[in-house]
């Protein structure tokens, strides 16, 4: 397989991993479906930060946009275009790398909840000891079903972003070697 077709190959793969962590990142602001939590400002603050929409989402969006560039014939389909997917490439790792760590951050912390009254978040110092203990969810109350919610789209935010990160990395040493040989595209 030659430079090119790589990269249009790896830029397929990368539009629906950066739909998904849109969406993810979208959803959990509304918990249980509901947009109440949202308007009172009760949402984890990692989900905040938007990473799976800015780091996963746009960040990876443009790069796979630029990259699939690269793959066609015209201007960006030279060594030059591929020395650029490799700067793309470089962003699109760095949004995926965010957007994990943010993630897994909110993993570590724990969902925002009602605990006993108040809006705290109780499983902070936890060690995620939290996430192998159902009993141990019922102590939130309030949003309902909120650490499977944040659990399974945190998770899903992991995935998407390692194999965009992954993708990436691949898309690097492609245009690493598009910069050497070329793109192949006329032969």
């Amino acid at each position: 397989m030659c430079t090119a077709k790589c990269s249009r190959c790896i830029a397929v793969t990368l539009f629906p991993l950066a739909a998904i962590s849109i969406i993810c990142s979208i959803v959990l602001f509304f918990p249980g479906g509901d947009i109440k939590y949202a308007k009172e400002g009760h949402i984890t603050e990692e989900v905040k930060y938007m990473g799976g929409l800015i780091g996963g989402g746009i960040m990876v969006l443009i790069s796979a946009l630029y990259i699939q560039c690269t793959g066609e014939e015209g201007c960006c389909g030279n060594r030059c275009g591929m020395f650029f997917s490799i700067i793309f490439a470089g962003v699109a790792v760095f949004g995926a790398l965010l957007s994990m760590a943010l993630a897994v951050l909110a993993l570590r912390n724990g969902p925002l909840c009602k605990y006993e009254g108040q809006w705290t978040t109780p499983f902070n110092n936890s060690d995620l000891d939290y996430l192998n203990n159902p009993e141990l969810w019922e102590k939130c109350t309030e949003p309902e079903r909120i650490v499977q919610f944040n659990t399974g789209l945190f998770i899903t935010l992991i995935a998407t972003n390692s194999l965009q990160a992954f993708l990436c990395n691949i898309q690097m040493i492609n245009g690493f070697f598009g910069c050497l040989c070329g793109t192949c595209i006329k032969k």
